[in-house]
């Protein structure tokens, strides 16, 4: 009885070791390398030092930096040269547009001053181009003029005694005032200059006299009128000045 008891106890606890050791993981078996693996490990040894040297070798072209500086400072005088070269270029396209601009400046002010002369001269030839038929009609003026003036003045207005006269008096007047006025419309003005100051760019003074009542230097007297068109004298007036005391 005692000895079965005994004998179910001890297949219990053997029972439950074996479970126990079941369930934890087991160790690999220790494998004991050959005689031929024992000889392989030197030659395994030399393989594995001879592939990193072969490596190292591989990875030393990388180390000569210093030799790679003298190519950079070549290229980095040429570098310099061809700047210094631009910039000398650039320099002088400067300098030469400048100057075009300058000439094309100079040439736009020849330009507007010929376009203003050639104005200027069409005016004036437009202005003047009737003086010398203006310098021959005013010779048709003075003899109206002195038509006018051969007629007494006490028979200018007495139409009782001389109606004819004073007739063609009234005609002629009429006649040098009408072509007087179709003158000036074209720019050509009668100069009758009593009482003004002499001026020599429209006056021919043909003689002097002394006057104590007339300011000196002043025209009293008109021998011939003058003319201008349109402002240019194209006959001085000839007349009689005040002399000085």
């Amino acid at each position: 009885m005692f000895k079965r008891s005994l004998l179910n106890h001890t297949r219990h606890f053997s029972t439950r070791r074996l479970a126990a050791a079941a369930t934890r993981p087991c160790a690999p078996p220790l494998v004991t390398p050959t005689v031929r693996q024992w000889q392989l490990v030197p030659a395994y040894s030399r393989a594995v030092r001879r592939a990193y040297s072969a490596e190292a070798k591989e990875e030393k072209p990388a180390e000569p930096a210093e030799a790679e500086t003298e190519p950079a400072a070549v290229d980095g005088a040429k570098l310099a040269k061809e700047l210094e070269k631009i910039q000398g270029e650039l320099e002088a396209k400067t300098q030469e547009a400048k100057d075009l601009k300058d000439k094309f400046a100079r040439a736009v002010a020849e330009f507007r001053n010929l376009q203003d002369r050639t104005e200027r001269d069409k005016r004036t030839a437009r202005d003047f181009a009737i003086q010398k038929f203006a310098k021959d009609l005013v010779d048709s003026v003075d003899n109206l003029d002195r038509a006018l003036s051969a007629v007494p003045e006490e028979s200018r207005t007495n139409a009782e005694k001389n109606k004819e006269l004073v007739d063609f008096y009234n005609g002629l007047k009429m006649t040098e005032e009408i072509l007087l006025n179709t003158l000036k419309k074209h720019g050509l003005e009668k100069i009758n200059p009593v009482g003004e100051e002499f001026d020599p760019n429209k006056h021919e003074a043909t003689f002097q006299v002394p006057m104590p009542d007339k300011t000196p230097n002043t025209v009293f007297h008109v021998q011939q009128t003058g003319f201008m068109l349109n402002g240019r004298t194209i006959r001085a007036a000839k007349v009689g000045v005040v002399a000085s005391p």
